[in-house]
């Protein structure tokens, strides 16, 4: 199991530079729509067999063991499924009960982002507890996640008509989301198409960016998170999650998955 957080602000244990957290000032136009809040609650959860683990914190994500790469993979080009150690994804999925194709989507958008903006230090678990809030890591309503990262069917969010959720008059086409009036959150991480058209990534190399590929909409999600620099405070993580989905127990959850799949997990 990882261990414990350090009393000071930052966080460390990957070697990753830690920079001053951004503000986020004014909010981004379009924010990421989680399906979360319309999740019937009984839903159950997957998880392994094994002693309880002790209680975790529900302020902000440790810092896991960290993913392993491949021996000479590069984290600028390479697909998921080739950046990442199968073997050590098949631990962390056997430990933590998070299917194995989405462990290797979850690391691989880790281990890009730590490339790209060291300073950043999101961890996968905090990908993964996000994709477990939002579409239990693309299982949701009998979806299913293939070998290729894609889920299908395809998961779509209710309308955003204004009746009980935000109003987003359409901005795809339908494209995306299959409505020409309202917008809808779509894939396993749950993008409305606006932001989905700012941030969609390629996270599996095929020259695509699908937002129900579970590599791509990771990728995407780390991206976005990290946009303002750092997660390594308690404010600075808060912050980032919050413009994902603005409600404080949508914030929380996140972070009691995050942690317990941090404590989980094997080191090395």
């Amino acid at each position: 199991m990882a261990g414990r957080r350090r009393p000071s602000s930052t966080r460390g244990g990957r070697g990753r530079r830690a920079a001053l957290a951004v503000g986020m000032g004014v909010a981004p136009a379009v924010v990421v729509m989680a399906l979360a809040a319309c999740l019937p609650t009984a839903l159950q959860r997957a998880e392994p067999e094994g002693d309880p683990l002790p209680p975790v914190s529900s302020r902000w994500a440790d810092t896991p063991p960290p993913a392993l790469a491949v021996a000479g993979a590069d984290p600028s080009s390479a697909p998921a499924v080739t950046l990442v150690d199968a073997d050590w994804a098949a631990r962390v999925a056997e430990a933590t009960g998070i299917p194995r194709r989405a462990v290797v989507a979850y690391a691989a958008a880790d281990l890009t982002v730590a490339h790209e903006q060291p300073s950043c230090e999101i961890g996968w678990n905090t990908l993964a507890g996000i994709g477990w809030v939002e579409s239990r890591h693309g299982s949701y309503g009998g979806s299913r996640l293939d070998e290729s990262g894609l889920v299908t069917p395809r998961i779509r969010g209710p309308r955003l008509d204004g009746d009980g959720v935000a109003a987003i008059p359409d901005t795809d086409g339908g494209a995306l989301d299959g409505d020409e009036q309202w917008d809808r959150a779509v894939g396993p991480l749950q993008f409305i198409p606006e932001t989905w058209r700012r941030w969609g990534a390629d996270g599996d190399a095929d020259g695509t960016r699908d937002p129900s590929n579970i590599d791509d909409a990771a990728l995407a999600a780390a991206r976005y998170l990290c946009r303002s620099g750092s997660m390594a405070s308690e404010g600075a993580w808060r912050d980032a999650v919050f413009t994902y989905n603005p409600l404080t127990r949508y914030i929380d959850d996140v972070a009691v998955r995050a942690n317990e799949y941090a404590q989980r997990a094997p080191v090395g």
